[in-house]
């Protein structure tokens, strides 16, 4: 097990190095991606730095040029493992979906972290019975599915150097999802409740071990008409909600210098309120 030094380098002035997490970025669920980050942020006892991962920046950069397939349900569905290229292969970061909604500190997750993997995710033994998710997008079905919905990457260790931007971009969807450039004793793996699918995962009343620390609306979730009334619905609401709030405060304080808001922030106001009046 892993101390906060390794997950959390000091640097020379003294401080804390925050702990990456990359977040999955689809414009189809751009509200989404901002609960889910907001959500993250809000618990976080401890230094992170949040990264999307958006494929038109990445395509810009050059570090992605794959054709999209016709079972890729987000615009992220390959390019996730890029994370350990992102952080430059060094330290841990994070994975994960913007359909997650965070209901605990990020560091217990991280106090997970044990060095003696190369990822670290939940093991869900998943096979959906839907045909459909999200927004009408055809479901699939593979071993070890959902896996890589969220991960703890050793971004360090000598196999994860494989996950190059030319490997990421050529390999097939099994090798990647299936995690097969690496051993299984190299597959750390972290309680369901970090990785809680709705839908499948319950939650036994009785057993507080098992009330979800992170929420994955795996089939759809509350942004999307079809799903508004979804298990857990009303927690992404009350999320959303507060962080409206959170984007209102910010344009305020623009106000009270004598500045105007941003168009970004605008946009967001904007966004946010057509997610509330849906």
């Amino acid at each position: 097990m892993t101390g906060n030094m390794k997950v959390h380098p000091v640097l020379n002035n003294g401080t804390t190095k925050p702990f990456k997490i990359f977040i999955g970025y689809d414009p189809r669920e751009d509200l989404a991606y901002e609960v889910c980050k907001h959500s993250i942020l809000k618990r976080s006892s401890v230094p992170v730095e949040i990264i999307p991962i958006k494929q038109s920046d990445l395509r810009k950069s050059g570090l992605y040029w794959r054709e999209r397939g016709q079972f890729e349900s987000t615009e992220f569905s390959f390019s996730r493992f890029l994370t350990p290229h992102l952080a430059n292969y060094e330290d841990w970061a994070m994975f994960v979906d913007c359909d997650f909604l965070y209901l605990a500190d990020i560091k217990e997750l991280i106090d997970l972290i044990d060095d003696k993997y190369a990822v670290m995710c939940v093991h869900h033994d998943y096979t959906p019975k839907e045909t459909t998710k999200m927004d009408g997008v055809v479901q699939t079905v593979y071993p070890r599915k959902n896996w890589s919905s969220m991960v703890l990457y050793n971004c360090g260790h000598p196999k994860n150097k494989v996950l190059t931007p030319e490997a990421v971009n050529s390999q097939t969807g099994a090798f990647l999802h299936r995690f097969q450039w690496l051993e299984d004793h190299e597959i750390g793996e972290v309680p369901f409740v970090w990785n809680f699918l709705v839908g499948h995962n319950r939650v036994v009343q009785s057993d507080p071990n098992n009330y979800p620390k992170a929420i994955h609306y795996t089939l759809g979730g509350p942004w999307f008409d079809a799903w508004k009334d979804c298990e857990f619905a009303e927690l992404w609401l009350n999320e959303m909600e507060e962080y409206i709030l959170v984007v209102i405060m910010f344009c305020l304080i623009f106000l009270s210098d004598g500045d105007l808001p941003g168009p970004y922030l605008l946009l967001q106001i904007v966004a946010c309120e057509e997610g509330v009046n849906k």
